[in-house]
């Protein structure tokens, strides 16, 4: 709702912790404010008030240098539009963070590996426009894994890809995340791919609806 100064509120009141290696789904119609929610809780977006809180530090206290440098040392990202660097080879994709975190010893190895592990070890040298869109999708999850994060953040990871493709991807994925012990949370319009999760929050129009605990991770 647009107030009489034009300003926007897209979320209210919302207020939830996650713990180490938990997975959890945030759900909700599209424009409730899930994906809003996602970017604050990254520190892509700023917020109006309130605070997000990642390794003990609120990202809104630091600069932008600041949390980029954080999310280097600890987040990894996978997009629904993968986000890929066009001029860059899947193996340099992948290699990307590595080095931007400053990282020398076997960075090439590491990438290839990763990429191996994801079923691309024949397209290394492939750019992102020569590879379909499962194929992409699986390359940001292998750039995203690389540097073993300590959350990965995934925004609707399957919403650009077909019904078959995009499992593929979710099982990929969460077999990953469970190799390097990640938190998880994901945004997703999907329940079926919700209910993988151990942990689903709901948001209305920009509030919590329910937060569902699921028991045992799938």
């Amino acid at each position: 709702m647009t107030d009489a100064s034009g300003s926007l509120t897209i979320l209210h009141d919302v207020s939830f912790s996650v713990t180490p290696g938990e997975t959890l789904a945030i759900v909700g119609a599209s424009g409730s404010g899930k994906s809003t929610l996602l970017g604050l809780l990254a520190g892509l977006d700023l917020p109006s008030e309130g605070s997000v809180t990642l390794h003990g530090k609120d990202l809104f206290a630091m600069g932008e240098d600041e949390r980029a440098a954080l999310r280097g040392q600890h987040v990894g990202f996978v997009f629904q539009s993968f986000q890929l660097v066009g001029h860059l080879t899947a193996l340099e994709n992948v290699m990307l963070p590595l080095e931007l975190r400053g990282e020398t010893a076997q960075v090439r190895e590491r990438a290839q590996s990763m990429l191996e592990r994801v079923g691309l070890g024949r397209r290394l040298s492939h750019y992102p426009r020569t590879l379909s869109g499962g194929e992409q999708q699986r390359v940001a999850l292998a750039r995203a894994f690389v540097t073993r994060p300590d959350i990965l953040f995934a925004d609707e990871p399957t919403g650009s890809l077909d019904t078959a493709t995009g499992e593929a991807v979710i099982a990929l994925m969460f077999e990953l995340n469970r190799d390097a012990g990640s938190t998880l949370v994901l945004v997703t319009h999907d329940r079926s791919v919700a209910a993988r999760c151990g942990r689903i929050l709901t948001i209305e129009a920009g509030r919590v609806a329910s937060d569902e605990w699921m028991g045992a991770e799938v």
